[in-house]
């Protein structure tokens, strides 16, 4: 067919009715998806918090999280079990600890002897809170701590269950608690981040890796994933300006990049752009906010002396816990530190000490700091790990040297702060520490409940993600009612 021919065929009736339809059409999907995004944004108030939020009256203001990386002995620490004395060497009996709820590491071993902790424990504060010796701070504000023992979750391995309780599910790529109250409720200071996660290594450095995905926003937008402080060289990368160019510079060069980013978000709609031009916006503010904020050289020295020797060490776990005030006291909405090294799986009593150097008094500091300034009533502290570990010695078994697999069946947290019972312990675990007995708590009840304490239904804070409405919890969780005041 010639060309002359081809070009008439298509000024017929029929191929313009055609053509018409396929054009409408387009037209028509475009506008429902137009429609579609424009529906998913949220009315949003003065602060960047939805405006249906809180939901109701919140007890705290912010959220400092400790999670301890590589899961705490719970019977080295809190769970005492006095009675595991008399049981020492003794084979943990299958009918209490099964093989398939074993890992690989100590499926395979011939024996499976009860360990009981090496380490003495005493009552502390009025509630009577059991603690074990290398706790000694922590011990001086027991009566501000709700102790829970019959944590439990289903996860065996690190990376799955750390995952699970910072995103609630063991899968990759939900968004971390954190974001979810991040885009929830927003930030109180528009110069620093509503979410800012900090890490730091045990004695040994030695740790599970720590991904960044556990403080990301997963499907959320970008901008509600949180800002991690970095131990070492510049707190943020890529923060301040490169040499020779000026903040009237960068100004300047912002002013131009954001002109030609509104451009591409009205030509292509992408919810990206956007947070793209929010992050320059917040970092060009935070270029101000953040040299203050992590110059801890104007605290007196008896702050210093309060939360220890490491304090004034960048990285160190003292200084994050110092640095974690400093944040609440700026308006910071979530606090998230990670504590890596205490995976134990040999020389359990030499670990578990080691951790608490570097850990006890700057937690015991991190609430009594937040108390004499009149800011624990607002504050809810997190502490505790993805699991916890087997009362049964991994590998060869000693007096004051022996080792521990990962458990998850039961296993300590802690709550201190506004709208929790102080001096209290909830839940108990059978006579070997291996399962819960009474008044279990599963992770998704816990992440509830903090949801809860910051005003927020967990069951409606809720996002659409490829046609389904997604939420923390997932599909399961409780308030625990009787942690509160």
């Amino acid at each position: 067919m010639s060309i002359y021919n081809e070009l008439k065929s298509w000024q017929t009736r029929r191929a313009f009715l055609q053509g018409g339809t396929l054009g409408l059409g387009s037209i028509a999907l475009g506008e429902l998806h137009r429609n579609a995004n424009a529906a998913a944004v949220e009315a949003r108030n003065e602060i960047g918090g939805l405006t249906s939020l809180p939901h109701f009256a919140p007890k705290v203001k912010r959220v400092i999280y400790l999670f301890q990386s590589g899961g705490p002995a719970q019977m080295d620490l809190f769970d005492y079990k006095p009675q595991l004395v008399d049981r020492y060497g003794e084979e943990v009996p299958t009918s209490v600890y099964p093989a398939e709820r074993k890992t690989t590491m100590t499926a395979g071993q011939a024996s499976f002897p009860v360990a009981p902790s090496s380490l003495a424990f005493r009552q502390h504060g009025e509630g009577g809170v059991w603690m074990s010796e290398p706790l000694k701070h922590l011990a001086d504000v027991a009566d501000d701590l709700c102790v829970v023992k019959s944590m439990y979750t289903e996860a065996i391995n690190h990376d799955p269950a750390a995952t699970l309780f910072q995103t609630g599910s063991v899968i990759a790529g939900r968004p971390s608690l954190g974001s979810w109250v991040s885009y929830g409720l927003g930030s109180e200071n528009a110069n620093l981040p509503a979410f800012v996660a900090l890490t730091s290594n045990g004695t040994a450095k030695q740790g599970q890796p720590l991904y960044d995905r556990l403080w990301g926003a997963g499907f959320l937008p970008g901008r509600f994933q949180g800002v991690k402080f970095r131990g070492q060289g510049d707190p943020i990368l890529d923060l301040y300006n490169p040499s020779g160019m000026t903040r009237e510079q960068r100004r300047r060069t912002l002013d131009t990049l954001e002109k030609l980013n509104h451009q591409q978000a009205e030509r292509f709609n992408d919810p990206a752009i956007s947070t793209r031009i929010a992050q320059y916006e917040l970092a060009f503010r935070m270029q101000m906010s953040v040299p203050e904020l992590i110059d801890v050289n104007s605290e007196s020295q008896e702050t210093f002396d309060m939360y220890g020797p490491q304090a004034k060490q960048v990285g160190k776990y003292a200084y994050n816990c110092l640095l974690a005030r400093r944040l609440a006291e700026r308006g910071v909405r979530f606090i998230q530190l990670y504590h890596r090294g205490w995976d134990a799986h040999n020389n359990a009593p030499k670990g578990v000490k080691a951790q608490c150097k570097d850990t006890d008094q700057p937690t015991a500091a991190l609430i009594k700091d937040l108390k004499q300034r009149g800011m624990l009533d607002e504050t809810l502290i997190v502490w505790g790990g993805e699991f916890g570990r087997t009362v049964y010695c991994q590998g060869k078994l000693a007096k004051e040297n022996y080792g521990r697999d990962h458990h998850p069946n039961c296993f300590t947290y802690w709550l201190a702060g506004g709208g929790v019972k102080g001096g209290f312990s909830y839940g108990e675990t059978d006579d070997y520490s291996v399962n819960v007995r009474e008044n279990p708590v599963h992770v998704h009840d816990l992440q509830a409940t903090i949801l809860h304490q910051l005003g927020i239904d967990h069951e409606k804070l809720t996002f659409k993600h490829q046609g389904r409405h997604y939420r923390l919890t997932d599909v399961h969780g409780n308030v625990v009612k009787d942690l509160l005041s």
